[in-house]
């Protein structure tokens, strides 16, 4: 859908000025509240957003302006978290089942942003079932199990999880900005009762990861990283580059897809003064490329942060071969690099999202070759009980013997390579 857009000339007075010291105490992000302190966070000057933005803000927040709607404090802080809001909103019976939920299974939110561009898709638009709870999520089907990683016997403090020799995953926060109906950490994601860590529980994981040399590699997780404030993920970032064996930084995020107005000036200031960092964003579907996550997205690039993209194969949204060809395409328009397709994890109440292997390998096969490299992710399974990723490749290697190796290429027709013995 080719959007028209407009752009947002206001800048808040707050952009640069002093915040709270990383020391001290900082309120714990409770899921369907949001601090005090990310009222001092600045909205992004210059922002593109999708024409239709206007009637939305005009019908749904009358007393918001789109000051207002590009401030990503605001965007969190009204926040649709009710059955009642998605109804007025969205008119979807589903959103009954939300006021339901049992009182530890992953609640229900999204940004005032995302569900403005599922308002402006046609019909019964796929993405609803990424975000918007359906009582197929209650049933739990055989195989499916809660920590299906085994994320929780490979931690080494409660925050670190040390799974590969030389690199561990850093679980910072246990708050999104939306929460994905399929998430494999929905046991420990959002629970009431939590939110962004504690400095001393980061602290804890920093000393971990300090004095175990073989650690090159820390990805920063949660939850959602960038759902915390500049000074806080600021701390975070240069503890981290502190640590002399500490190579690379990555951070995994949805925030460019369901709160692209995060991205703003000063933090992708602060963000390249820790290079080399990489980024990880979660995609589902071509159509969440809309103008304000395409910004986002360039925005992050020209900063100088590579990036990757993560995408769960889920059944009825994106499990064919052309939505894949779309969103990778438009992907690296972007200069975001398509890397890993996931078969999605067992985790209780996926089997509606869960396809055969078989269809992630068949996707594979029909990118390969009728579209360019790089729009070719892997696809892989993190295998239950912690074996890691594993990657799954089509056969193209028929035959092995005789000094010659036999290949079958993207057409199907044979070919031979001369081996060496």
């Amino acid at each position: 859908m080719k959007s028209e857009m407009t752009t947002a000339r206001s800048t808040a007075s707050g952009e640069n000025a002093q915040v709270d010291s990383p020391d001290a105490p900082v309120p714990l992000v409770v899921a369907g509240q949001h601090p005090d302190h990310l009222e001092r966070m600045s909205i992004v000057p210059d922002f593109p957003y999708d024409k239709s933005v206007t009637q939305f803000i005009n019908q749904f927040y009358p007393t918001a302006t789109i000051r207002d709607w590009n401030n990503w404090s605001w965007q969190l802080k009204n926040s649709i978290r009710t059955s009642k809001q998605l109804t007025d909103i969205l008119g979807k019976t589903e959103g009954e089942l939300i006021s339901s939920l049992p009182e530890n299974h992953l609640p229900f939110q999204i940004t005032p942003y995302f569900a403005s561009l599922l308002s402006r898709l046609p019909g019964r638009h796929p993405l609803y079932r990424t975000v918007i709870p359906t009582k197929e999520e209650l049933i739990v089907s055989p195989g499916e199990i809660t920590d299906p990683l085994n994320e929780t016997g490979d931690s080494a403090t409660r925050l670190i999880v040390h799974r590969y020799p030389d690199r561990v995953l850093f679980l910072v926060t246990g708050f999104c900005s939306a929460y994905c109906r399929y998430c494999t950490r929905s046991h420990m994601v959002a629970k009431r009762h939590k939110g962004h860590a504690s400095t001393r529980e980061w602290d804890l994981g920093i000393e971990y990861i300090a004095q175990n040399k073989q650690i090159r590699d820390v990805l920063i997780s949660g939850g959602d990283p960038l759902t915390l404030p500049d000074f806080r993920l600021e701390y975070l970032l240069s503890k981290l580059r502190a640590i002399p064996h500490v190579e690379i930084i990555r951070i995994g995020t949805k925030v460019p897809v369901v709160l692209p107005m995060r991205i703003t000036n000063s933090l992708t200031r602060m963000l390249k003064k820790y290079h080399p960092l990489m980024m990880s964003v979660h995609f589902a579907h071509p159509d969440e490329l809309s103008v304000e996550t395409q910004e986002a997205c360039n925005r992050l690039a020209d900063a100088g942060i590579p990036l990757g993209s993560q995408t769960v194969l889920l059944k009825g949204i994106n499990d064919e071969v052309e939505t894949f060809k779309k969103l990778n395409q438009g992907l690296l328009k972007v200069r975001v690099r398509p890397y890993y397709i996931y078969q999605c994890d067992p985790i209780p109440g996926s089997l509606h999202f869960r396809t055969p292997v078989s269809k992630g390998l068949e996707i594979i096969q029909g990118l390969r070759g009728y579209t360019s490299g790089y729009a070719v992710p892997h696809f892989v399974i993190d295998a239950p009980g912690g074996g890691g990723k594993i990657p799954l490749l089509p056969n193209y290697v028929q035959a092995i013997e005789n000094g010659e190796v036999v290949l079958k290429n993207y057409e199907g027709n044979t070919y031979t390579y001369p081996d060496i013995v």
